[in-house]
């Protein structure tokens, strides 16, 4: 049988998995809130730790956790302000959690 990297009762995963769901929950419609850069980042940040997390082999888990956004969504808004943000929440989500988990970005 192959060895597979996912492990459901892993407390950090389950840990970083909580923290996109409440970002996510806390940034609901971000895309009509172009006033508030802030909503942006954590929305961005979520999707970017939801990236790190599937590239680091727990897709399943986050799939059954939480969808993250089409990321053309808030891409062709990247060069405004709140466009700005998402893009660096996402890039900083991205690199904190392969920080957290020791893992090296792929």
């Amino acid at each position: 049988m192959p060895e597979t990297t996912e492990r459901s009762d892993d407390p950090l995963i389950e840990r970083l998995l909580e923290l996109a769901r409440a970002l996510t929950h806390d940034s609901e419609g971000y895309l009509d809130r172009q006033d508030d850069p802030q909503l942006w980042y954590n929305r961005g940040y979520a999707n970017g730790m939801l990236a790190a997390l599937h590239a680091l082999g727990h897709g399943p888990r986050v799939a059954a956790t939480l969808e993250p956004d089409v990321y053309d969504a808030a891409r062709d808004q990247a060069h405004l302000p709140w466009g700005k943000a998402y893009e660096h929440g996402r890039e900083k989500g991205l690199e904190e959690t392969y920080e957290v988990t020791g893992t090296a970005a792929s």
